[in-house]
């Protein structure tokens, strides 16, 4: 009987081992925090390929920059530090132009446009991912981002000289343009540059807005929706392919629904945050038509110059977006 059980016991233990052999957990870092709907939306791709899985394939998600800052997760995913990871997309802007088609100043402005952008984009994107060793699972967009200033802004002349909140090299430009002093400040550190003086004025979503309590350091909301940027999440694609074929679906099913969720969430997204600007106190205010003219007339000088950096691809994402 002894023998019995001391071989029972063996037996199960090398069952849990070869269970446990089999179950891969994968790292994926986002620099937004918990209540984030990209992190909400994150998490149940996440839940989704663990239940497609039967738990043979665990993505963790690390929030708020904790295992790596925002410019750093492409890095991450390219070189093998963590297989999976999300960051906006238009922080490749250095790599290539392409990648911040959708961080154009009033090229795409609504979720239709902004669909269709990414249609076009996608493919380019794509490629572009793949001879880095990393491929695009989904994409979801921010909120139309809107302008946070103390005081009221009723033309471009009114951001010349204040300290600008930047986080990509696109809104570098956009700052500049319009005679304000950019300052490159992630999310997490924004109250602290608005409380400290670092920064003035900023161009970001609602969601953004309500996660930071904009309204602590800021009195002022003029819906602008100057574009749409998008996030994106890449797999690194050794490790994708490393997968068995099962789990490989698995992950592809669950980031097509993460897709089509968060853009869902997104929209509402819109609504519900700059409602929720409007009840802790801020004015929230459509552009004049002198400040709509000056922004519009900053992102054409953008566009045209990004139509000569992005050469022939940019041509060709524009051509397809605008059929």
């Amino acid at each position: 009987m002894g023998f019995l059980k001391n071989l029972g016991g063996a037996c199960a233990v090398t069952m849990a081992l070869a269970v446990q052999a089999q179950a891969q957990s994968w790292e994926m870092p986002t620099p937004y925090p918990d209540a984030n709907f990209h992190t909400v939306n994150d998490r149940a791709f996440a839940a989704d390929v663990a239940k497609a899985t039967g738990g043979k394939l665990e993505i963790k998600i690390h929030s708020a920059g904790s295992l790596f800052k925002h410019p750093e997760i492409p890095r991450a995913v390219r070189s093998g530090q963590v297989q999976v990871g999300e960051f906006l997309l238009s922080i490749l802007n250095n790599d290539n132009p392409v990648f911040g088609a959708d961080s154009m100043p009033f090229l795409a402005t609504s979720y239709a446009d902004a669909a269709k952008l990414w249609k076009a984009q996608k493919p380019v994107v794509e490629k572009l991912l793949e001879k880095q060793g990393m491929m695009v699972l989904y994409s979801v967009p921010w909120p139309p981002q809107g302008l946070y200033t103390k005081k009221p802004i009723k033309s471009v002349k009114d951001l010349a000289g204040l300290k600008f909140r930047s986080y990509n090299a696109t809104l570098d430009t956009f700052a500049r343009l319009a005679g304000a002093s950019p300052t490159q400040v992630e999310v997490p550190d924004i109250p602290q540059a608005f409380t400290t003086g670092r920064v003035e004025a900023m161009i970001t979503s609602p969601s953004t807005g309500v996660n930071t309590k904009a309204w602590d350091y800021v009195s002022y909301y003029t819906d602008i929706r100057a574009w749409l940027p998008k996030n994106i999440v890449v797999a690194n694609k050794r490790a994708f392919d490393h997968l068995p074929k099962a789990e490989q679906a698995a992950v592809l099913k669950a980031a097509a629904e993460a897709q089509a969720r968060g853009w869902k969430m997104s929209e509402q997204e819109t609504v519900t945050q700059t409602k929720a600007l409007k009840e802790h106190g801020m004015h929230v205010e459509k552009p004049s038509p002198e400040l709509e003219a000056g922004l519009k007339k900053i992102g054409a000088e953008m566009l045209a110059n990004w139509k000569k950096k992005a050469g022939a691809s940019g041509a060709e994402l524009l051509k397809a977006y605008n059929q």
